[in-house]
């Protein structure tokens, strides 16, 4: 698979057993967030971690990776430091799934990689043209809350108490 890259000097990640994986999301994106409710759904072969990109958790189980780009491309941590990125880290998710594995396999041919490396750049196109919408992304930093049953909801900062402060 490309994309893939060892974290642990020494350790062939295209030989090393899998056995857990993190996928690292980005908790501020409503794509992300569906794709994240929708894989803690699924039936796993491999266990799934999920964990927001760039937060305190993933900073302090992964040092050595770049968390700036783990909000850009969705990064995949393996439990012996494999770390796979974009088209393969769709890939090594959609293998950790029971009901999905038979189409890891087709991806990770060369013919399939194209079509899942269509799916990643469609994905951030989506990604691209939703942060545009309404002059940016939903932030959580900005007074965005999401909640699964009724979506984003905006709190003007200073007015969590339903009181707000005059400009």
């Amino acid at each position: 698979m490309s994309g893939v890259t060892a974290a642990h000097g020494g350790r062939d990640a295209a030989r090393v057993p899998v056995h857990r994986l993190t996928v690292l999301y980005d908790a501020e994106c409503s794509l992300c967030a569906f794709v994240r409710n929708w894989l803690v759904r699924q039936p796993q072969l491999v266990p799934l971690e999920l964990v927001p990109a760039a937060s305190e958790a993933a900073r302090a189980r992964f040092p050595g990776l770049d968390h700036g780009s783990t909000l850009e491309e969705i990064t995949v941590v393996g439990d012996a430091g494999q770390v796979y990125r974009g088209a393969a880290a769709w890939v090594v998710t959609l293998w950790a799934l029971r009901e999905h594995r038979r189409l890891a396999h087709r991806l990770s041919t060369p013919a399939g990689a194209r079509l899942a490396k269509g799916a990643v750049l469609a994905a951030a196109k989506w990604r691209g043209m939703a942060s545009g919408w309404g002059g940016g992304v939903y932030r959580r930093g900005d007074g965005w809350t999401y909640d699964p049953r009724d979506g984003w909801s905006y709190t003007a900062p200073g007015c969590e108490a339903g009181t707000c402060t005059a400009p």
